[in-house]
């Protein structure tokens, strides 16, 4: 498959879900169970497409996934749209507590997901993994202050905003790994930001 359309499936993968998420939610009288109900089930075929197409199940989108699958599943199963309300307040509490906690046990969480295709120092990647982690914190911050205070609209557009959100907050790291960044040796492939997981 072309690098082209290797970028395609990862964006289908990373951003469809939520997408049909919200689509499903404003498009069908903003009922927030069918719309988890679409979630899961984009969720899975994410999955099987990433792993089709790539023979692999990149760790970020598998644990994303994961997390829509079992917090939609208890929305379905009890009818309680707090639990996907949820699941971004686990999820990256989860995501923050690996990369923080690897930090303070001397670990290099980041490096190890990501140092085939990047090369840069150990403070580096150290600076980079304390960033992220904080930008985990954040979300997972706003999103229990958002779905206990405000309506299901205002928590889907929110939920909605981090898809952007999650990009712009990669790109805007480029300038630091940029900065950092050590000569590649032959194979290496272009390196590009880390994709926090939505």
């Amino acid at each position: 498959m072309t690098g082209s359309h290797a970028r395609w499936v990862r964006i289908a993968v990373d951003y469809g879900a939520p997408i049909a998420f919200a689509v499903t939610f404003y498009g069908f009288g903003r009922d927030l169970i069918l719309a988890t109900g679409v979630l899961v089930a984009a969720s899975v075929l994410a999955l099987i497409l990433g792993f089709v197409v790539e023979k692999r199940l990149a760790p970020l989108p598998l644990i994303a996934g994961l997390f829509a699958v079992v917090f939609g599943g208890l929305t379905l199963v009890f009818h309680d749209a707090e639990f996907v309300k949820m699941k971004i307040t686990f999820q990256n509490a989860a995501f923050a507590a690996a990369l923080l906690g690897g930090l303070m046990l001397g670990k290099n969480p980041l490096k190890a997901l990501l140092g085939d295709s990047l090369r840069m120092p150990d403070p580096a990647w150290r600076q980079l993994t304390l960033r992220y982690g904080l930008y985990f914190v954040a979300v997972a911050v706003a999103n229990e202050v958002i779905r206990n205070t405000q309506s299901d609209a205002f928590w889907v557009n929110f939920r909605t905003a981090l898809l952007p959100l999650a990009l712009v907050f990669s790109v805007s790291q480029t300038p630091f790994m940029m900065k950092h960044l050590q000569k590649p040796q032959e194979g290496d492939a272009t390196p590009e930001p880390p994709d926090p997981g939505v």
